[in-house]
């Protein structure tokens, strides 16, 4: 009878052990299911929406996503456009944010925007025109109201989605410094003091710009108004975050209207340089799309995980304006390189 005991007795002791071996098994599954989610916590689909959007700036206004991409159409009928997301995957289309013909200067196309909440207000920075300089320099700016006039502007609006109206009735920018193209503007904040880089035809400039954004204020006590940003292999289109104490300058290379177009990065201490080049992180991945660029970067609040917003080209390509606008997931080495971004559908 005790031999029964005993036998009935290990039996239980071994269920025991297998019960509790099962659970921590489980736990483990779980704890990696938690980690793969966490991995790809959000989920979305390429393109985010329907339609040729390029150019896209994507923002985080309290728990909102937003996109705000190049405008659509030519002329006085030109507007932007905008999309919200609580969560990336599901977007809204708000229309006709800013329109060409509330901007008494924009009388072309609409380009490039970027976006800012400051003090309550939402402020909307954009190219108006295919501005030139006078024939046969890189500098002299044209006329109030010559068809090749034309530079960067800023609008304000009580909300996101807009109506936003021009802030300033003229260009916060409309010269040639240093031969750069007055589009493309990106605007950030260090040390209580906002800047912008901006500039296309391979030649990239910094200015600081007045608390009100307004004006440009000098860059230093000499009256410097402007200053030579052109990293390696620069074209256009810049963006510039920080990520563990270095300074991340990404921008475009390449022809916009091909599958040459690319990204690349450099690498620095300070948002003012000097800049490490890195090297190219996206560019045509066939058969998926080709000609990748013109992007922004947006980190989720609390977290490590950065997203590159970005345009490219489906295959086939119908135009040069047939591009779409998707996201990625965009990791780092340990040694703070970005690895190399690949794309999805």
């Amino acid at each position: 009878m005790k031999s029964y005991l005993l036998v009935f007795f290990l039996l239980v002791i071994s269920a025991c052990f297998l019960v509790a071996d099962v659970n921590h098994s489980l736990k483990n599954e779980n704890a990696n299911k938690l980690v793969k989610n966490n991995d790809s916590a959000i989920e979305w689909n390429n393109p985010l929406f329907e339609g040729w959007y390029a150019d896209p700036q994507i923002r985080l206004y309290g728990d909102t996503y937003w996109i705000f991409p190049t405008g659509k159409g030519k002329g006085e009928k030109a507007s932007f456009e905008a999309f919200s997301s609580k969560n990336l995957k599901d977007w809204t289309r708000h229309s006709r944010i800013l329109l060409a013909d509330d901007v008494t200067w924009a009388h072309n196309c609409l380009w490039a925007p970027d976006a800012h909440e400051k003090d309550g207000k939402y402020y909307f920075f954009f190219s108006a025109n295919n501005a030139y300089p006078i024939k046969g320099t890189r500098d002299k700016v044209r006329e109030f109201g010559d068809k090749k006039y034309g530079g960067i502007g800023v609008a304000v609006a009580d909300k996101p989605e807009g109506p936003y109206r021009d802030l300033i009735g003229k260009p916060l920018i409309d010269q040639f410094w240093n031969g750069a193209q007055p589009i493309d503007q990106y605007v950030f904040k260090y040390k209580d003091e906002w800047y912008m880089i901006y500039g296309g035809w391979k030649r990239c400039n910094l200015v600081k710009l007045a608390p009100d954004f307004k004006s440009l204020m000098p860059l230093d006590d000499k009256g410097t108004m402007w200053r030579d940003f052109t990293p390696k292999n620069y074209v256009e289109g810049s963006v510039l975050f920080e990520r563990k104490g270095k300074w991340y300058f990404m921008y475009s290379s390449g022809s916009w209207v091909n599958g040459s177009y690319c990204v690349n990065y450099s690498v620095g201490d300070s948002p003012f340089g000097p800049f490490e080049y890195k090297g190219t992180v996206l560019a045509s991945q066939e058969p998926i799309a080709t000609g990748p660029g013109h992007h922004s970067v947006i980190n989720i609040p609390g977290t490590d995980d950065w997203y590159i917003c970005y345009h490219r080209r489906p295959i086939p390509n119908k135009a040069a304006a047939h591009r779409i606008t998707c996201l990625e997931r965009m990791y780092f080495e340990e040694n703070g390189d970005i690895k190399p971004i690949v794309m999805t559908k």
